[in-house]
C-alpha cells in the first residue's frame, strides 16, 4: 500500500483541532500515512510574531486554539501551494466564503488522483442553484471530495472530550487506495468516533442547514424563553432540514438527518452552544446588528449560519418556496429585515399544516 501524504487547508479553531486529530493518526499509522501533516495558515502577526512561527516552535495556535498543544508533526505553512505540494489527501477546513478564492489558487495545481474531505459547513449558491461544498470542490479542482460533519464543537474536540462525527465518502474508483478504511483511520480517535456513510449530499446539507437552526435557538435564548421553546425550534428545524434535503437533493437519505451525528446530534449541540447560537442570543439581548457582534465576539472568525441563511433564502425565493420553510425564512428576516423575533410562534403557527 502506498504511503499517503496529508495536508490540512485552514487553521482556525476547527481547522487546528482537525489538524491535531489527523497528525495524531498519521504518527500512529506510519504504514498508511506520511507522518508530517502540513497545515496551511493565513499568515498574520500575533504579538509581533508570525503565527506560523509560533505554531512551529510553540506547537500551539495561540490565536484560534489557545491552550491546546498541537502534535510536533503539524507543520504550519503560510503558502497555500507549498502546503498542498505532493499531498494526495486534502482536508478542507476554512470559512466557506473564502473557498472560491482558495480553489482558484489550487485550480490546475492538484492532480486528479488527489482525494479530499471537506470539514466546511456551508453551501455555495449561484444563479444556477445551490451546490454542496464537497461537490463545489470536486467541480473546481477535478478531484473527488467527501464530507465530514457532526456534533463537534472545536474546543471540546481539541480537549479530547468524547464526541462522534459522520464522514460521507464514496470510493470513486474501485482501484483507489484511499478508501473508507483509510479515511476512517485518518480521523477516528478514542475520543472522536467516526461513522462512514455514503450520503455526501445529506451529510453536507446537515452541516450547513443546522447553523440556521442554531441562530434561531440563539434568538430563543436571547429572549429567555427556556428549554421548551428551544426544543420546539430544534424539532421544526429538523423538519425543514430534512424537507430541504429531500426536495432539492433527492439522493439524500432521511436517516442521515435523524440517525447520524451530522444530523440530530449536531443540531442539538449547535443549539446549545457554538458561534451561531452565541451570536443569535447576543443579537437579541443587545439589539445590535449581528455583523458588529460577529467582529466583536468571534475575534476574526466567522459564523457560517449568517451567510448560509442569506444564501438559502435567495435560493428559496427564486423558486417561490419561502412559505414552505417558515423557520429558515424567519431567521433570515430577523437578521436582514429587522423582523421582531417575538413573532416566531405566530409565524410557525400560521404554517403548521404545511408539515
Amino acid at each position: 500500500m502506498p504511503i499517503h501524504k496529508v495536508s490540512v487547508i485552514g487553521s482556525g479553531n476547527w481547522g487546528s483541532a482537525i489538524a491535531k486529530i489527523v497528525a495524531e493518526n498519521t504518527a500512529e499509522n506510519s504504514e498508511i500515512f506520511d507522518t508530517d501533516v502540513r497545515m496551511w495558515v493565513f499568515e498574520e502577526l500575533v504579538g509581533g510574531k508570525k503565527l506560523t512561527e509560533i505554531i512551529n516552535t510553540q506547537h500551539e495556535n495561540v490565536k484560534y486554539l489557545p491552550g491546546i498543544k498541537l502534535p510536533s508533526n503539524v507543520v504550519a505553512v503560510p503558502d497555500l501551494l507549498d502546503a498542498v505540494k505532493d499531498a494526495d489527501l486534502l482536508v478542507f477546513n476554512v470559512p466557506h466564503q473564502f473557498l472560491p478564492r482558495i480553489c482558484s489558487q489550487l485550480k490546475g495545481k492538484v492532480p486528479p488522483t488527489v482525494r479530499a474531505v471537506s470539514c466546511i459547513k456551508g453551501v455555495e449558491v449561484s444563479g444556477d442553484g445551490i451546490t454542496i461544498i464537497a461537490n463545489y470542490i470536486s467541480k473546481e479542482l477535478g478531484i473527488y471530495c467527501g464530507a465530514l460533519s457532526g456534533a463537534n464543537l472545536a474546543p471540546e474536540v481539541a480537549q479530547e472530550k468524547f464526541s462522534e462525527t459522520t464522514i460521507a465518502y464514496k470510493v470513486p474508483n474501485p482501484n483507489d487506495t484511499i478508501d473508507a478504511r483509510v479515511v476512517r483511520a485518518l480521523f477516528h480517535r478514542p475520543y472522536f468516533h467516526v461513522n462512514v456513510v455514503d450520503d455526501v449530499a445529506g451529510v453536507s446539507l446537515c452541516g450547513a442547514l443546522k447553523n440556521i437552526v442554531a441562530l434561531a435557538s440563539g434568538f430563543v435564548d436571547g429572549m429567555e424563553w427556556g428549554d421548551n421553546a428551544k426544543a420546539a425550534i430544534i424539532r421544526r428545524g429538523l423538519l425543514e432540514m430534512t424537507k430541504f434535503g429531500r426536495e432539492f437533493f433527492p439522493e439524500c437519505k432521511a436517516a442521515t438527518f435523524t440517525e447520524e451525528s451530522c444530523g440530530v446530534a449536531d443540531v442539538i449541540t449547535s443549539c446549545s452552544g457554538g458561534r451561531n447560537h452565541k451570536l443569535g442570543a447576543a443579537m437579541i439581548k443587545s439589539n445590535r446588528p449581528i455583523f458588529e457582534l460577529e467582529d466583536e465576539l468571534l475575534k476574526g472568525q466567522k459564523a457560517q449560519g449568517v451567510t448560509t441563511a442569506q444564501e438559502v433564502h435567495e435560493f428559496l425565493e427564486r423558486r417561490d418556496k419561502l412559505e414552505d420553510f417558515p423557520l429558515f425564512t424567519a431567521v433570515h428576516d430577523i437578521i436582514f429585515k429587522g423582523m421582531d423575533s417575538y413573532a416566531l410562534p405566530q409565524i410557525l403557527e400560521d404554517v403548521e399544516q404545511k408539515f
